[in-house]
């Protein structure tokens, strides 16, 4: 199971990982960039509606626990926990980016490697061009 990412959120996960000091490139970052490099890539218009990416509200469960855990995915400038905003650069945004509703994700995480079940995802709606 690949993941999937659009060419433009490629393209801007990239850009901003290039831009990053050397001591701002820690182990997620460096997971990330090969998972997008494996990922199948596709254009905004044949992206799946339900799969996770830049700014997907998604719902998870962690196999083995009760916890729903429901957030956004977010560039790092724009994360906040409280908000329930979660960083594409944190391990659980790393493991999730790419993967569609219904999928589970076995990754490893800093309290050990877990299976993701993938609950939902929502997507913002396009916004027609005028």
């Amino acid at each position: 199971m690949l993941p999937i990412i659009k060419t433009s959120d490629a393209d801007r996960i990239f850009n901003l990982i290039n831009h990053l000091n050397p001591t701002e490139k820690t182990k997620e970052v460096r997971q990330l960039v090969s998972e997008i490099q494996k990922a199948k890539k596709v254009t905004d218009a044949a992206m799946p509606r339900k799969v996770i990416q830049l700014g997907s509200y998604f719902e998870v469960k962690f196999e083995k626990q009760d916890q729903l855990i429901a957030m956004t995915l977010e560039l790092p400038e724009n994360a906040d926990l409280t908000t329930s905003k979660l960083s594409l650069f944190s391990p659980l945004g790393v493991a999730l980016i790419g993967y569609k509703e219904g999928d589970r994700v076995d990754w490893p995480l800093p309290v050990g490697r877990r299976i993701i079940q993938i609950l939902k995802v929502k997507n913002p709606e396009a916004v027609p061009v005028s």
